[in-house]
């Protein structure tokens, strides 16, 4: 008996019926990629402008790296923490050598990445800055996106991601984006920790002022606080830095990294700092049965490697600034911002961008509005640049009026 063809419309209405409602994806299905490309089960092609919300930096399949993941897979996938394996040595070596950082804990996902870096936090200020367990305070930031646990949502300002949610885990303090002033007037002697993300992703691509990181920084140091960065979404070259926060020649105390750190294969993420925070985890502690397995070091490994053998910064840097000025040729009274900063790049309208996100897709862009207003686009940091000129006249004429 022949297997009936699978359309978009059967394969989005199967997983509709069958999966839970938490996401409100577009009306088109992915069911193959490679680069910079997608493909529909009807053979419409896309390019795929969000990256899996930065995720996919290497664009989709990349050679090198499903090379990679195809030759750990013939050798072992997973241990568990309960044994070494050959891989994650080289891995927390790799990711030290490129943040200048001492030490490394892999974690799976950006969330379970942030929820790390938090319990890192509390027990620095426990056990080096004498703050009494249990009073420990975080600095957060208004309108921040750091993942979908409860103790993360807890920081956040977002309602939809807060209702029906609660009880909250407490001990935050949430402050103005952007304002170094107001981290400075929230800081107290239970203060652990700074957190924040360098460029705002799920904001709208919210780019602070110029020197906010360089004055966080000195705040935090002048008041024996953790400066904690968040650069899930903006590590590995996004922002045309390899971490954002080196526009500014900044070095927080933590990073936070996930996303593009799996190649696009395989959920890998990080919590980067030195001993004399890590260091203070002992066996029991915190842990995770997949964090650091060889197959996820396996492909961070080759993504590393692409990253500096390419120099994917002084590409993101060079196809962003095209990007934005491209961007600015469009006439449309209804756009009243564009920025960004690399391929991290938003266009804010005066309407709900959702009708321009439809637009942009029957032209073949694939792109996603945030905070109702705003479209995010991020490309690959490697499409092509014959690529990218097609996009991008695809984008101004699903964007002009």
């Amino acid at each position: 008996m022949t297997e009936e063809k699978r359309t978009t419309g059967s394969i989005i209405a199967e997983t509709e019926l069958y999966g839970a409602h938490n996401y409100h994806p577009k009306r088109v299905v992915i069911s193959s990629a490679e680069g910079a490309v997608v493909t529909d089960p009807e053979g419409r092609r896309y390019y795929d402008m969000l990256s899996a919300y930065s995720a996919l930096n290497f664009g989709h399949r990349h050679p090198e790296i499903v090379a990679a993941a195809k030759e750990q897979l013939d050798r072992v996938t997973l241990t568990s923490r309960a044994f070494h394996n050959e891989l994650l040595g080289k891995f927390c070596k790799k990711l030290c050598e490129l943040t200048g950082k001492e030490c490394v804990l892999p974690m799976n996902t950006g969330a379970e990445a942030v929820e790390t870096a938090l319990k890192a936090a509390r027990r620095w200020g426990v056990m080096e800055k004498g703050i009494a367990d249990g009073e420990q305070e975080i600095i957060c930031c208004d309108g921040n996106f750091h993942g979908r646990t409860v103790t993360v949502i807890s920081m956040s300002t977002d309602e939809t991601a807060r209702k029906a949610f609660g009880p909250f885990t407490p001990g935050f303090r949430v402050v103005e984006y952007g304002k170094a002033a107001a981290i400075a007037d929230a800081v107290t002697a239970n203060t652990a920790a700074v957190i924040l993300e360098p460029v705002q992703g799920e904001a709208g691509i919210i780019v602070p002022p110029e020197g906010y990181l360089k004055e966080v920084r000195e705040i935090c140091t002048r008041n024996n606080v953790l400066m904690i960065a968040d650069e899930v979404q903006t590590g590995f070259a996004r922002t045309g830095d390899m971490f954002a926060c080196m526009h500014e020649g900044v070095t927080p105390d933590i990073y936070v990294l996930g996303k593009a750190l799996g190649g696009g294969i395989m959920p890998v993420s990080a919590v980067v700092a030195d001993r004399d925070v890590l260091g203070l985890f002992e066996p029991g502690s915190h842990g995770s049965t997949f964090g650091g397995n060889p197959l996820a070091c396996a492909v961070a490994l080759k993504a590393m490697e692409i990253l500096v053998r390419d120099d994917y910064p002084a590409t993101a840097r060079r196809k962003g600034e095209k990007f934005v000025a491209a961007l600015r040729e469009i006439r449309n009274p209804e756009i009243v911002d564009i920025r960004g900063r690399g391929l991290l790049v938003g266009v804010e309208f005066s309407v709900p961008a959702a009708p321009y996100v439809e637009r942009l897709i029957e032209n073949g862009i694939l792109a996603k509005e945030t905070h109702e207003r705003t479209v995010r686009f991020a490309p690959p940091v490697n499409i092509s640049d014959a690529e990218l000129d097609d996009a991008l006249q695809r984008i101004k004429r699903a964007l002009t009026r």
